[in-house]
C-alpha cells in the first residue's frame, strides 16, 4: 500500500487546526473561569487549569503542519530517483525538487485544479503520476504535445515527419570514469532544449504497443513522456499518453545525491539545474 502523504498533511493540519481553534472559542475560556472561582468577580486566586497537552501540541504544531502542507502542494516538492530511465539526466539516488506552480494550483490529495497557470513544453522533464496506477510517480521527459505524431524509428524520435536532431557524443562513461560497454551517449534536441540521452548501439528489434508502425498522435489534453535511457525506459511507447489531470509538476534541480555503488553523497551533482 503507497503511503499517501498529501492526505495526512491534510488530516494532520485539519485535525490541530479544529482541536486549537476549540481550545481557542471553548475550552481556554473555561479554563480562566474556572482560575477565577468559577464566577466573575468571586476569585479565589487559583492558578487556571493547565493547558492540556493535546491543545499545546496542536497549538505548536498546526503552524508548522500548514506550512509544509502548502509548500508542498503549491510550490515545490521533493523527489527520489529510484532507477537509470532517465540517466545520464538523473541517476539511481538522486534527490530533485520539483516546481509544482507551473501547471497550475490543485486542491492537495484531490488534485483537482483550481487555477490554471501554464502547460508543459516540449524538453521538459516532468514528473507526473503513472496512467496506469495513479499512486506511483513517474518522471520522464516531454516528447510530444497534444495533436503531436509521434514516431520512433532507429533511435530517432520522429514529431510531426520531423526526425529531431541528434548528435553522437561517443561510448557513455559512467559515473565511475569507466566506459559502459555497448551504450552510447547522444545529443538530442526536443523544441528549444537540448540534452544528453543512451542508446545501445547494437540494433533492437523492440516493438511498442502504443507506437505501431505509422507513429502514434497525442490525444487532446495529453502528453507524450519518454525517459532519457531510451532503450532502457518505460514510458509512453508502452502505455500511451499521459493525461493533463496526472500532471505533477516540473523537476528543476538535483538538492541532494547519494551515490549508490559507493554509498556516499555524490557532492558534483548537488545544485545541478535539470535542462
Amino acid at each position: 500500500m503507497n503511503f499517501d502523504f498529501a492526505a495526512f498533511l491534510m488530516v494532520a493540519a485539519a485535525v490541530t487546526g479544529v482541536i486549537w481553534a476549540l481550545d481557542a472559542a471553548v475550552w481556554a475560556p473555561r479554563r480562566r473561569l474556572q482560575g477565577a472561582g468559577g464566577e466573575a468577580g468571586t476569585s479565589t486566586g487559583a492558578a487556571a487549569p493547565r493547558e492540556p497537552l493535546l491543545v499545546e501540541y496542536s497549538r505548536a504544531f498546526f503552524p508548522i503542519i500548514l506550512i509544509v502542507l502548502l509548500l508542498r502542494s503549491f510550490v515545490v516538492e521533493p523527489f527520489r530517483i529510484p532507477s537509470g530511465s532517465m540517466e545520464p539526466t538523473l541517476l539511481p539516488g538522486d534527490f530533485i525538487l520539483v516546481n509544482k506552480f507551473d501547471f497550475g494550483l490543485r486542491l492537495p490529495a484531490f488534485d483537482v485544479k483550481v487555477l490554471p497557470v501554464g502547460e508543459p513544453t516540449r524538453g521538459e522533464v516532468i514528473v507526473f503520476r503513472y496512467p496506469r496506477n495513479p499512486s506511483v510517480d513517474y518522471i520522464k521527459r516531454v516528447v510530444g504535445l497534444p495533436g503531436d505524431h509521434i514516431a520512433y524509428r532507429d533511435k530517432i524520435v520522429y514529431i510531426n515527419g520531423k526526425p529531431q536532431k541528434q548528435t553522437v557524443l561517443g561510448q557513455y562513461i559512467n559515473e565511475d570514469g569507466l566506459p559502459v560497454p555497448g551504450v552510447q551517449e547522444r545529443s538530442e534536441r526536443l523544441g528549444n532544449v537540448t540534452h544528453d540521452i543512451l542508446v545501445y548501439t547494437e540494433p533492437t528489434f523492440q516493438t511498442y504497443p502504443c507506437m505501431p508502425k505509422g507513429g502514434y498522435t497525442v490525444p487532446p489534453h495529453h502528453y507524450f513522456m519518454m525517459g532519457d535511457n531510451r532503450d532502457n525506459s518505460n514510458d509512453s511507447r508502452y502505455w500511451c499518453a499521459v493525461p493533463e489531470k496526472n500532471l505533477v509538476g516540473r523537476a528543476f534541480l538535483i538538492w541532494m545525491s547519494w551515490d549508490m555503488a559507493r554509498g556516499g553523497i555524490a557532492w558534483q551533482r548537488i545544485g545541478d539545474r535539470l535542462r
